[in-house]
């Protein structure tokens, strides 16, 4: 699995891209200017390092996503579970449930989930 772990900083210019593309390399200037309050010069330092890592490629001015957001959230999710858990998924969700309480439709939402990947 390529190596997607994004910085925050990436992690939000890369919304701005998901959310607008494709887009061009002038107007992806302008969401971050609004959006990031950054310059033009962050911004394409931003876009360089991601398409040296292979996250967007820059094709005659327009911005394209290599890799989803969904890709994203699962590699950062996996990671997650397994660093700070050995691996163990209900480790993790414990842990994220602590002090939590559910509603009962989104407990019933959990429930399907889990039996939509039940062997």
């Amino acid at each position: 699995m390529k190596d997607l772990k994004l910085a925050e900083s990436e992690h939000r210019f890369m919304k701005i891209v998901w959310e607008n593309q494709p887009l061009t390399s002038a107007n992806l200037v302008k969401l971050c200017a609004r959006q990031l309050d950054w310059k033009k010069s962050t911004t394409y330092t931003v876009l360089k390092r991601l398409c040296e890592k292979g996250v967007v490629k820059n094709e005659n001015s327009t911005i394209i996503p290599l890799v989803s957001q969904k890709e994203v959230q699962l590699f950062e999710s996996t990671n997650i579970v397994n660093r700070s858990f050995d691996g163990s998924l209900p480790g993790f969700i414990a842990a994220f449930m602590e002090g939590k309480k559910l509603s009962t439709e989104d407990a019933d939402r959990i429930r399907k989930m889990i039996e939509a990947y039940e062997e």
